[in-house]
C-alpha cells in the first residue's frame, strides 16, 4: 500500500507539472498571437487619429502575423507619402489662389464671377469700389445686384455668342459713371458651362476727355467759321439803321427795333464765339512764384463785393502758400467757381421761392507738404446725377450762360498740374439739402525750397 501511495504521489506530481507546462505553453502561444495583433490595433488607432508616422515591430518569419506587420508598415509609409503629396498640392493651390486673389485685387478693372445660373460668386476690390458693393449682395443674381448689367448678361446667356461688350451707365452714390463692360462665358475642358466672367472699367474720364477733344475741334471751327461774318453783319445792320431810318417815315421805329435786335443778337453770338475761342485756344500758363492764399483772398473779396446778398466766408491760412502758377488764370478760375456758387443759390431761389434759405458760400484751404486743397461749398441747388457732364462744353443747369465756365476752369487747373472735382457739399446749418462743392487740388512749393529761394534773392 505504501508503494502504491508513493507511486500515486509521483503520478500526481508529473500530472501537475504537465498541466502547468501545458498552461505555460498555451499562454506563450497566446502572447505570440495577441501581442502583434494588439500592437496593430494600437497602431491602427493612431493612424485613425491622423498619425501616419507610426510603425509596428516587424516579427521574424514568413507567417501571417509577420506579413501583416510588414504590410501595415508599408501601408502607413504609402499613406504618409500620399498625404505629403496632397499637402504639397494643397499648398500650391493655395499659393496660386492667393496670387490670383492678389492680382484681381490689384487690377483697376472690376471683375465679377458668376455661376451657371448667373449668381454672383466673386467680386474683386475694384468692382466693390466702382459699384458701391456690399457683402450681403453675394450669391445674388447679377440682374438683381447690378440691374444695369442685365441686358448684356441676357445677350451672353441666351444669345449665340460667347462674348458681349457694351458701354453701361450706372448711378452710384449720386454720381453717374460710364463703364465699359465685357462679359464672357467660362467653360470646362469638356465644354461644360462653369459660369460667366464680367470685367469692366470706369471710362468716365476717358469719355469726358474724348468729348473735350471733340468740343475743342468744334470750338475752333465755330471761332473760325462764325466769328468772321459777325462784324459785317453788325456793321450792315447799323448802316441800314442810319441810312434808311429817315426814309421810311412812320416805319422808322420798326426799322430801328429790328436792326437793334440784329445788333444785340450779333453781340450775343460774338460773346459765345469768344467763349468757344477761349476754350479752344487756351494760352499756355506763364507761371511764377505767387502767394496762392492772397489770390484766394482777393477772389473772395471781389465776390463779396459783387454778391452782397450772399454770406461768403473763408477759412484761409495766415502764412503765405507759394506756388508756381499763372496768377491771372488761377484768379479767373477761382472767381468763376465762386460766381457759379452764387448762381447755384440764385437757381434754388427761383425754383423754390418760398423755401427758407440763408445764402452761404464757404471757402476753405487745407495745405499739406506738397499740395493744397481748396474747397468752395454752397447751399444752392446742388449737383445733377450725371455730374461728370458738367465739365463738358455747352452743358449748364442754368437757362442762361454758354456752359463753358467749368470746362475752362478745369482746363486751367489741369494745366497747373492740379485737379478739379465736384461733390456734394455738407449740409449747412438750418438746411435739409445738399449743395455743391468744388474741390481743387494744386501743387505748392515746399517751404524749404521757398526759404532757399528767398535767401538766394537776398544774397
Amino acid at each position: 500500500g505504501r508503494l502504491l501511495f508513493e507511486f500515486g504521489l509521483l503520478y500526481l506530481g508529473f500530472a501537475v507539472i504537465l498541466i502547468l507546462a501545458a498552461v505555460w505553453l498555451g499562454l506563450w502561444f497566446a502572447e505570440r498571437l495577441s501581442g502583434p495583433v494588439g500592437r496593430l490595433t494600437g497602431a491602427a488607432q493612431q493612424v485613425g487619429a491622423g498619425n501616419l508616422n507610426v510603425q509596428v515591430r516587424e516579427e521574424e518569419g514568413d507567417d501571417e502575423i509577420a506579413m501583416l506587420g510588414r504590410y501595415f508598415n508599408q501601408m502607413t509609409r504609402q499613406l504618409q507619402g500620399q498625404r505629403e503629396t496632397l499637402l504639397d498640392n494643397t499648398r500650391q493651390i493655395e499659393r496660386r489662389r492667393r496670387l490670383f486673389d492678389s492680382v484681381l485685387s490689384s487690377v483697376t478693372s472690376g471683375v465679377v464671377g458668376l455661376d451657371p445660373e448667373g449668381r454672383v460668386t466673386f467680386v474683386n476690390r475694384s468692382a466693390m469700389r466702382l459699384l458701391d458693393w456690399s457683402e450681403d449682395q453675394q450669391s445674388v443674381a447679377l440682374a438683381v445686384a447690378i440691374p444695369e448689367f442685365g441686358p448684356l448678361f441676357e445677350a451672353v446667356s441666351s444669345g449665340p455668342g460667347e462674348v458681349a461688350q457694351g458701354e453701361v451707365k450706372v448711378s452710384r452714390q449720386g454720381a453717374m459713371e460710364n463703364l465699359l463692360v465685357r462679359m464672357a462665358t467660362r467653360r470646362a475642358e469638356d465644354g461644360r458651362l462653369e459660369g460667366y466672367v464680367v470685367a469692366f472699367d470706369d471710362v468716365t474720364d476717358l469719355v469726358s476727355a474724348q468729348r473735350m477733344a471733340a468740343w475743342g475741334d468744334v470750338a475752333r471751327r465755330i471761332a473760325h467759321e462764325i466769328k468772321n461774318p459777325l462784324t459785317p453783319i453788325q456793321l450792315s445792320a447799323e448802316r441800314i439803321k442810319r441810312k434808311f431810318a429817315p426814309k421810311v417815315g412812320d416805319d422808322s421805329d420798326s426799322l430801328e427795333q429790328m436792326t437793334g435786335v440784329i445788333i444785340r443778337q450779333t453781340g450775343d453770338l460774338r460773346r459765345i464765339v469768344d467763349e468757344f475761342s477761349k476754350f479752344a485756344r487756351m494760352p499756355e500758363p506763364e507761371t511764377s512764384q505767387q502767394d496762392l492764399t492772397q489770390l484766394v483772398r482777393d477772389a473772395v473779396l471781389l465776390q463779396q463785393t459783387g454778391q452782397p446778398d450772399v454770406k461768403i466766408t473763408a477759412d484761409l491760412p495766415d502764412a503765405p502758400l507759394m506756388a508756381d502758377i499763372d496768377a491771372t488764370m488761377i484768379s479767373q478760375a477761382l472767381t468763376n467757381l465762386i460766381k457759379n456758387a452764387g448762381e447755384a443759390i440764385e437757381s434754388l431761389r427761383q425754383k423754390e421761392p418760398e423755401a427758407p434759405l440763408e445764402p452761404q458760400i464757404v471757402i476753405n484751404m487745407r495745405p499739406n507738404k506738397t499740395q493744397v486743397t481748396i474747397t468752395i461749398a454752397d447751399n444752392g441747388i446742388g449737383l445733377p446725377e450725371d455730374r461728370a457732364s458738367l465739365f463738358e462744353p455747352y452743358v449748364t443747369t442754368r437757362s442762361e450762360g454758354t456752359g463753358l465756365g467749368l470746362p475752362i476752369v478745369k482746363k486751367i487747373i489741369e494745366e497747373h498740374g492740379g485737379s478739379l472735382t465736384l461733390d456734394n457739399a455738407p449740409v449747412f446749418e438750418g438746411q435739409d439739402h445738399y449743395g455743391a462743392m468744388a474741390v481743387i487740388t494744386l501743387p505748392i512749393t515746399p517751404a524749404t525750397k521757398t526759404e532757399k529761394r528767398v535767401e538766394t534773392v537776398h544774397e
